[in-house]
């Protein structure tokens, strides 16, 4: 068959049920057609690789704006490289609220920054003070504008709902149709641990996990599932880091809700002894929640292979190692508790999970997929994406499944001034990358121009509808 603008000839096909070799015809950005001996104008041959759906990333921290004025380190030019780099096509990030004050504003400002993104994006809305107005008016003008997932911490001084404050929120998204996304960490049992802690002595970036133990976050999980079943309203659990909030979630499926449970790449190459390092260095390693040890990673495979956590984001959340703006923002001497949380990891998600999923036996290369690009687009309504099938967008990855690489700073091409992952050996690695039937990325050499992503505004839905089912019948969100 002729008349393609753009083939991808003779690769291996990787779909989220199947594996096939095919070529891949482009028309207009979409897939036109799957299958053999397609003609274009343009032609890429793809023998010997991986054909890939481009990878969705539906939780990372883009230039997200800061209180006080600015925004995070990472930009949108700088991430988009990262994610282009990594095969990342499309990113769903947060705009955010600051308590006392409104989201539309704030949103208005995101919406713009995020004009010079190479990548195809939509957001969460971080909802942190549940005001009336927020509740009534702002937060169904932000969906009926695209944004159709709320995120609320359960813990940080500056974000935690109580759960109140909750409580609204899910009876908010109910009533206009949207998915809820919850940090699950209880915020009064780290105070009060925290607190012991530093009253101790305990002050190296190594306590951040001493402060957040499992059963912190387990507990939390459990209330935000009964307060979500309570109210009706679908919700994705956050970066779990055990497999005791996995079980959770396995339970409340039991019961026939809708709960999903995601997790990230460092869940499964960094530990907590990452942060027991001399000096400061320990915090790079910090993120929320923080890292398990071995046994947890292991117990994780098995819940991914269960499909209990089937989305695997970045969770990028970058903070520079030197300056005064990020894990020094308080000093070198700062402890754990004044130290920013997160770590970056936009390029290195594809290969890591690749190659200690794929290649290392525990998961076969649709369920890659389904992890990295599938899923994720399916539960956020990211229609036309994570798939290669006729009439999707054009986003594909060219893979080589055998090339060995040592992770290192200089090929994450992010803004952060460091890498969580220096020195860890990956096989499998992004040869190119194509978003919309254009090649942005070739031989790790983003050439996209700013401002060639799309935004992705995300209509109603039927996955994340409520069940019906509601405690004695009575749907209290139609008066709370």
């Amino acid at each position: 068959m002729d008349g393609f603008d753009l083939v991808v000839r003779g690769g291996t096909v990787v779909t989220s049920s199947d594996v096939f070799r095919a070529d891949v015809g482009v028309v207009g950005g979409t897939i036109a057609a799957i299958g053999r001996d397609l003609r274009g104008g343009r032609e890429i041959d793809a023998g010997g690789l991986l054909v890939l759906p481009g990878g969705v990333d539906t939780h990372c921290h883009i230039e997200q704006l800061q209180k006080g004025g600015g925004a995070d380190e990472e930009g949108w030019v700088s991430g988009s490289t990262a994610c282009l780099a990594g095969g990342t096509t499309t990113v769903v990030t947060f705009s955010t609220q600051f308590k006392g004050a409104g989201i539309a504003g704030p949103l208005a400002d995101y919406r713009r920054r995020a004009g010079a993104a190479m990548v195809d994006y939509g957001f969460h809305q971080i909802i942190t003070d549940a005001t009336d107005d927020v509740i009534w008016r702002e937060i169904p003008e932000a969906v009926a504008a695209g944004v159709r997932s709320l995120k609320v911490f359960l813990t940080y001084d500056a974000l935690a709902l109580d759960d109140r404050g909750f409580l609204r929120v899910l009876a908010a998204a109910r009533r206009a149709g949207a998915l809820v996304t919850v940090h699950c960490e209880n915020y009064e049992a780290i105070r009060w641990r925290t607190e012991a802690l530093l009253a101790a002595g305990r002050t190296a970036p190594k306590y951040h996990a001493w402060s957040r133990p499992k059963m912190i976050e387990r507990e939390a999980a459990h209330r935000a599932i009964a307060l979500a079943e309570m109210v009706d309203q679908p919700i994705q659990i956050f970066h779990v880091s055990c497999s005791e909030v996995a079980e959770e979630i396995a339970r409340a499926r039991h019961r026939g809700l809708k709960v999903w449970g995601e997790t990230c790449p460092q869940y499964f190459t960094l530990t907590a002894g990452h942060m027991d390092r001399p000096g400061f260095e320990g915090a790079k390693f910090m993120c929320s929640p923080a890292p398990r040890d071995a046994a947890d990673q292991a117990a994780l495979w098995e819940d991914i292979r269960r499909g209990t956590l089937d989305v695997i984001s970045s969770d990028h959340s970058g903070w520079c190692f030197d300056g005064p703006r990020g894990k020094q923002v308080a000093g070198r001497d700062a402890s754990f508790r004044d130290i920013p949380n997160g770590v970056p990891g936009l390029m290195a998600r594809l290969p890591i999970i690749f190659s200690v999923g794929v290649a290392a036996g525990r998961i076969d290369l649709p369920h890659f997929a389904r992890l990295i690009a599938g899923n994720p687009a399916k539960l956020f309504g990211l229609a036309g994406k994570g798939a290669i099938v006729p009439g999707n967008d054009a986003d594909l990855v060219l893979w080589d499944p055998a090339r060995r690489t040592t992770l290192t700073q200089s090929l994450m091409q992010h803004a952060i001034d460091y890498t969580p992952y220096e020195g860890l050996e990956v096989t499998g690695w992004p040869v190119a990358t194509i978003r919309r039937g254009e090649v942005v990325m070739r031989d790790n050499l983003v050439q996209a121009e700013p401002g060639s992503g799309r935004y992705l505004a995300r209509g109603t839905y039927d996955l994340i509808r409520p069940t019906g089912r509601l405690p004695d019948g009575f749907d209290a969100s139609a008066f709370a």
